[in-house]
């Protein structure tokens, strides 16, 4: 079960949103479309995913419906406010999103289309389990407006797939990453690296077969132990090793250089692309504080620099929407100093790094010695930009304590 809420302010019961809130119509604006559902509770997990035994009165049949009633709501909220525009991309995201037949995809996008418009060269990606991807599912969901693919490979290696709970066959990587491309979908692939038992051969073993699917995009997390997962509980009773700093460092750098040589380039501390043009636009709307939405339980929305998060299960999550209430639980506003945090945070993870400008003048001297120590390149930083070294990307966290302390 993924971690509690937010604590902050309660939300309006309509969904209301501030009379003060400066709105910029111009804004970019992105709608994320979270799916809860998932066959197995992955040992690492801590997003809010439920299998069929944890449902308790809510239909995985019935949700493209339930979620068609939130899109309506902010169809009102977002027009009653003058924040109505076309969205620039589109994310499902879970749990697993092709859990759900397609043509329930398909029904949940068109709902947003229809209520908001879409952009003429709009992003829109389907996250998917390696197992659940036909060519009959890639082409209904490329017919039904959906762009591109990101498949939850995580490794190449069976033993490390079983350390995460994993239930895909790697076999099945290939079959979707091939029924995604022949049906004229983008694919991005998803790796995780420090697995319980994972040797950086194991790691290079991945790498290897990920470039070996000529995708557009890769994206290698860390595996990070999040409170009150299986994972966390196994290695609090000495059942498996806790990750190795030093061994994902070697990772990270490993990672690096061979997408580095089969072409990729970073453009986020974790993701790499073929091309500008193959960058995941979505992720970037968040990186750069756009505007968006997120439709679903437990999901997040930012607009205007207001937040707010909805309630986490999926009953109460359809009770709210049958009773014509807002499924927001909670909303915040950030204060002028805990914006500065999140925008050096995001901005700087980025190749386009953040202008040291927007930084306070009193920390702008900082970066000198971040440069000194080999955290920060030097020649970007002359042209008013901070952009991580290789040596900075593994010691991001103390970058950003050193522009914002």
């Amino acid at each position: 079960m993924a971690g509690p809420l937010p604590v902050g302010d309660p939300a309006p019961a309509d969904g209301r949103l501030p009379a003060d809130l400066p709105i910029d119509a111009s804004r970019p604006f992105s709608a994320y479309l979270h799916v809860p559902f998932c066959r197995v509770r992955c040992g690492y997990c801590d997003f809010n995913t439920y299998t069929s035994g944890e449902l308790r009165g809510a239909r995985q049949d019935e949700y493209a419906d339930t979620l068609g009633g939130e899109i309506a709501l902010a169809r009102h909220v977002l027009g009653e406010a003058g924040a109505l525009r076309p969205m620039d991309t589109v994310f499902f995201g879970g749990g697993t999103p092709t859990l759900l037949p397609p043509g329930d995809l398909a029904r949940m996008l068109d709902a947003a289309v229809s209520a908001f418009g879409i952009a003429d060269d709009a992003e829109v990606t389907v996250e998917a389990n390696p197992d659940t991807v036909t060519p009959d599912v890639a082409r209904t969901l490329a017919d039904a407006g959906v762009t591109r693919l990101s498949v939850g490979m995580q490794s190449a290696v069976p033993h490390v797939l079983a350390a995460l709970d994993r239930t895909h066959h790697p076999d099945n990587v290939r079959t979707a990453v091939d029924a995604a491309k022949d049906a004229g979908l983008a694919v991005s692939v998803d790796l995780i690296y420090g697995a319980p038992g994972e040797s950086l051969a194991d790691w290079e073993a991945s790498l290897d077969a990920a470039i070996a699917l000529d995708s557009d995009h890769v994206s290698a997390y860390a595996l990070i132990i999040e409170d009150g997962t299986k994972l966390a509980r196994q290695i609090r009773r000495g059942e498996v090793p806790a990750p190795d700093d030093d061994l994902q460092a070697d990772m990270y750098e490993l990672a690096d250089a061979r997408l580095a040589g089969a072409g990729f380039d970073w453009y986020e501390v974790s993701n790499w692309a073929r091309s500008v043009e193959q960058r995941s636009r979505h992720n970037l709307a968040y990186w750069r504080g756009s505007d968006w939405w997120g439709f679903g339980p437990g999901a997040h929305s930012h607009v205007a620099g207001l937040r707010w998060w909805n309630v986490k299960h999926p009953a109460a999550y359809a009770q709210r929407l049958a009773a014509s209430e807002s499924p927001a639980a909670g909303t915040e506003r950030p204060d002028r100093e805990s914006r500065l945090l999140e925008r050096v945070l995001l901005e700087t993870r980025l190749s386009d790094g953040m202008a040291i400008a927007d930084l306070p003048e009193a920390n702008r001297t900082r970066v000198a010695g971040l440069i000194a120590d080999g955290l920060v390149d030097p020649a970007v930083a002359l042209q008013g930009r901070i952009r991580l070294t290789l040596k900075g990307r593994l010691l991001a966290d103390a970058v950003v304590r050193e522009l914002t302390d």
